[in-house]
């Protein structure tokens, strides 16, 4: 019989216990797509072509309240938006969310 080699599994290591930075290189110029959302609605197709310049979509969330963060469509941390000159808005991150995938 001959041994077979497992199959690698990613290392969920935070980057503090990973040991060098140099070890980070290689995924530094990988481009992720990051969104900030500040709610959600669920409307049917008819409501939803009803609407017009100026209508208001009532979000699932409550003025002051955190919105979400996500990473490639994966939710990571919660934020405030806040102003970052008189023309755009950014968004700070106030609270990390563990992914379930590390445990």
């Amino acid at each position: 019989m001959s041994e077979t080699t497992p199959p690698a599994t990613p290392d969920f290591r935070e980057p503090s216990e990973i040991g060098s930075v140099k070890e980070l290189e290689a995924v530094y110029d990988i481009s992720v797509t990051v969104s900030a959302v500040l709610g959600k609605a669920t409307m049917q197709v008819s409501q939803l072509l009803k609407l017009g310049r100026g209508a208001v979509v009532e979000l699932d969330r409550r003025l002051g309240e955190a919105i979400d963060i996500y990473v490639n469509n994966r939710l990571i941390a919660r934020g405030e938006v806040v102003m970052v000159d008189n023309t755009r808005l950014g968004v700070t991150m106030t609270e990390i969310v563990k992914s379930e995938r590390s445990q």
